[in-house]
């Protein structure tokens, strides 16, 4: 087949069957794509850094103690948490007085009220020609699977509110309209039954979001695919609300649940 056809064929099928069109197997080879020399910011660790080593900071909105606290309730191992460099109870990454080769986040970018603040931030926090490696879920593969969408619309609006905390609805969705997170079932077609609107699970996400007194909250803003985050990027640039130029997204494999970004700020 021509190279022609072949990239057809994969538009048509192989990017819905999650085929690998490169050499990259899994998110050990695209972090293995940034050289260990550089200096890099990771923003969100907890317990699984991506990073290590005497060249990386690490940034988070809780402290080392309440990250090991936060390990314990979830049953997950705290010996693996890093010394957290940079805390920012808001996420406020412009609280950082350095600049980095690197900035790396895992399963972290669709946590951030404002999508374009972020970017925004992340590029001030980059060395001229630094890149920014994002791992984003695959809202169709994890527990996000019957929220909609996130839109341009959704993203400027956001940005246009100078949007910090999350919103009720933000918290209404993650609380009372998530599904299962078992990413393999999910590309099965088996995204367990929708989910009801139980009073009680709305119950318990207004009582969150009345007790947070404008504190952060872990859940999601944004629910992307990896057309849909191509599109609001390539519209973000266009409009000049972001100066990161997508350099590269991997499409999410068959029986994962993320996708993988490098964004580029110019020299």
């Amino acid at each position: 087949m021509s190279d022609e056809l072949l990239l057809s064929h994969y538009r048509q099928w192989g990017r819905a069957e999650g085929r690998r069109t490169n050499s990259l197997r899994c998110r050990g080879d695209f972090t293995a794509l940034i050289r260990p020399h550089l200096s890099a910011l990771e923003i969100g660790p907890f317990n699984a850094p991506i990073l290590s080593g005497p060249q990386v900071r690490y940034f988070d909105v809780l402290t080392k103690p309440e990250l090991v606290a936060r390990a314990g309730e979830h049953g997950l191992d705290p010996s693996t948490i890093p010394d957290i460099h940079h805390v920012s109870p808001t996420g406020d990454l412009d609280s950082i007085g350095e600049t980095f080769d690197v900035v790396v986040s895992s399963h972290n970018i669709e946590h951030s009220p404002d999508f374009i603040h972020h970017l925004a931030c992340v590029e001030r926090r980059l060395k001229p020609g630094g890149r920014y490696f994002v791992i984003v879920p695959d809202k169709r593969y994890c527990f996000d699977y019957y929220i909609a969408e996130s839109t341009i619309a959704d993203v400027l609006d956001a940005h246009a509110s100078a949007r910090r905390v999350h919103t009720l609805r933000a918290v209404i969705e993650h609380v009372a309209l998530t599904t299962h997170n078992g990413c393999v079932r999910h590309w099965a077609g088996d995204h367990g039954p929708a989910p009801a609107l139980a009073t009680e699970r709305v119950a318990h996400a207004l009582e969150l979001y009345r007790n947070s007194a404008g504190r952060y909250l872990d859940v999601h803003a944004w629910y992307f695919t990896p057309a849909s985050m191509r599109a609001i990027m390539a519209m973000l640039v266009a409009l000049g609300h972001c100066r990161l130029r997508p350099l590269r997204l991997y499409d999410t494999l068959r029986d994962h649940n993320e996708f993988w970004m490098v964004l580029e700020k110019p020299a």
